[in-house]
């Protein structure tokens, strides 16, 4: 599962339908910066390190060792699914993941306050500084909880250079004991659940099991390949899943876009076709645009199918989800971003950050079906303006629409027989 967009792509729903027939869910890449909101039979829940699957309990779920992991958060989060009756044994989480600590949390906000007007919008949950950590190799991963008595030294080694950067710019320093106390107690909640994930990985291939991999935000956000520095910490594509979760890139055979039928976004960097004034507000209230993880306002905008291809480019889509395209149903006319108009010059590749922030997005005109489409029960069912519009999201992005989403609920989705294999990228 990838997020073929800026993220907040309804990411949650889709890997909660599809974790009814898995036998393992991984997730790959990121941390509590996640966002995915699922909407079951079980009530609506913001998930941020627990994968989507968690609420099928024939499915072992892992996080990952490609995530880093604030361990207090996620015991708040297992509590949480607890309290309303949703089983959590099923979740192990890999010893090698990197552990976010209470000072990756106070560097993080740090930063973002001394950026300024070039703030990136980060969630300020420390998974940057945690990222940051392990590529310098000052990380420390989560076997490293089994023995206190060094955990305790690198935590207190850590904190000297930690410390005296959060001093420097008037933040209160933080005490050794206590960032060791809070992790190590968290980790003693999960006890036995902290594990080698690789042999869970491992076997799950040699039985040809249904093996899920989620993926947080979306290719416009990956570190390499999105809009630099607005991105996230890691690889959120299909080539970051095999490393992240531990599994051969040659084992995975179907790779899923995920896409709004508009687009959304939170936090900041360039964003060409972003809505402003009523005509946002309207869209962003009606379709409760708000951030899982910040409950921040997201920014929305129309389809736009050059960010769409680039992730197919990158990905190679098997096939796509579109989600929430109940959502446009109050429209006559759709405008579809099918090109860039960048210096006078008309481009459908993905330029770099700072030629995108002067892109003008071209637009088609596309037929509204103004009308309600919740309820609909397959695909053929759907208006016929409506169809029009998933085949032209196929025609531009180069794969076929398999799954489409018309409300939050998991019932809300209609399977779709992919029209042909998915156009080679490039």
């Amino acid at each position: 599962m990838v997020g073929a967009q800026w993220g907040d792509e309804g990411k949650g729903k889709i890997t909660d339908y599809l974790a009814q027939q898995a036998d393992v869910v991984i997730r790959y890449q990121g941390g509590s910066n996640a966002g995915h909101t699922v909407v079951n039979e079980h009530g609506t829940f913001k998930l941020h390190l627990v994968p989507s699957g968690i609420f099928n309990p024939s499915a072992l779920c892992v996080v990952g060792p490609g995530t880093v992991v604030d361990l207090p958060a996620l015991v708040e989060e297992l509590e949480m699914l607890a309290s309303r009756g949703i089983g959590t044994a099923n979740l192990r989480v890999s010893d090698r993941a990197h552990l976010v600590l209470p000072y990756h949390i106070a560097l993080d906000r740090l930063d973002e306050r001394e950026r300024g007007r070039r703030r990136l919008g980060t969630t300020g949950r420390g998974v940057g500084p945690a990222y940051a950590d392990k590529v310098a190799r000052h990380g420390i991963q989560l076997y490293e909880v089994r023995d206190e008595r060094r955990f305790r030294t690198r935590v207190a080694h850590e904190l000297l250079v930690k410390n005296a950067i959060l001093e420097r710019f008037g933040d209160a320093p933080l005490d050794p004991r206590e960032v060791a106390d809070a992790v190590l107690a968290a980790a003693a909640r999960l006890g036995d659940r902290i594990v080698d994930t690789l042999p869970i990985v491992e076997r799950a291939v040699a039985q040809d099991a249904r093996i899920l991999l989620e993926g947080q935000l979306g290719a416009m956000r990956d570190l390499d390949w999105g809009i630099y520095p607005y991105v996230t910490s890691s690889n959120p594509l299909a080539g970051g899943a095999a490393v992240g979760a531990g599994i051969p890139a040659r084992h995975i055979t179907r790779v899923i876009g995920v896409v709004k039928a508009y687009s959304t976004a939170v936090g900041e960097g360039p964003f060409p076709t972003e809505l402003t004034g009523r005509e946002a507000d309207e869209l962003r209230e009606r379709a409760n645009e708000y951030g899982a993880t910040t409950g921040r306002p997201r920014r929305v905008g129309w389809f736009d199918a050059v960010a769409s291809r680039h992730a197919h480019r990158l990905n190679a889509f098997t096939e796509l989800a579109v989600t929430k395209l109940d959502m446009l149903g109050r429209y006559e006319r759709i405008p579809f971003c099918v090109a860039y108009e960048i210096d006078g010059r008309r481009t459908t590749d993905m330029p770099p950050t700072s030629v995108l922030e002067r892109a003008t997005p071209c637009y088609e005109e596309l037929a509204g079906w103004a009308s309600d489409i919740t309820g609909v029960t397959g695909r053929a069912g759907l208006p016929r303006q409506a169809d029009a519009y998933l085949r032209r999201i196929e025609e531009v992005v180069g794969a076929p629409v398999s799954i489409v989403g018309i409300g939050p609920e998991r019932t809300a989705t209609l399977l779709s027989r992919p029209r042909g294999a998915a156009r080679p990228p490039g």
